[in-house]
């Protein structure tokens, strides 16, 4: 099972765009590979333009083998160590379509794809002050399931993995 996440922009004029990544969406894996690898805004940019990810690497990479399914364990391996810390996206590694970042015009847009999200964290990178936020989705529909509080946004820093937060 994944740990969803989305992560996004928070632009100037206060729309949003967002991306939802499949796997591994909790602070002390996503968030720290967004705060350690993804600082540069163009680098930020790029990883949008992907779309939907089925995991978020350290890099942008190329295109590569979506599904290691039926491969050999040699060569299982060996798609590891080459393209095991880029992302991995819908579009560009499965051919997918309509997996491209949303945008959402305002708080309230985005709050209300959230509130029909089924993503545990989310992740915007605020173009004003250039820093990574996050918290756990706000999704009313989630935390019923789930029976957990709902957190408040946070700055996101090295602390957030380093006191297993996820």
């Amino acid at each position: 099972m994944g740990t969803r996440s989305n992560i996004g922009i928070q632009n100037l004029d206060g729309s949003y765009d967002v991306i939802y990544c499949h796997w591994d969406g909790y602070p002390s894996h996503n968030g720290k590979i967004l705060y350690e690898h993804y600082q540069d805004i163009e680098k930020i940019k790029q990883l949008l333009a992907l779309g939907d990810l089925s995991s978020l690497g350290e890099e942008i990479g190329e295109k590569h083998p979506f599904d290691t399914i039926h491969m050999t364990e040699a060569q299982r391996q060996a798609h590891e160590k080459k393209y095991g810390k880029i992302c991995t996206a819908y579009a560009r590694d499965r051919n997918e379509t309509d997996t491209e970042a949303r945008h959402y015009k305002n708080y309230d847009e985005l709050c209300a794809m959230l509130e029909e999200a089924w993503t545990e964290w989310v992740y915007f990178y605020r173009m004003e002050d250039g820093k990574w936020y996050y918290t756990n989705n706000p999704s009313p529909t989630w935390f019923k399931c789930c029976g957990t509080e709902q957190m408040q946004t946070s700055l996101l820093t090295p602390e957030a993995w380093q006191n297993k937060v996820i």
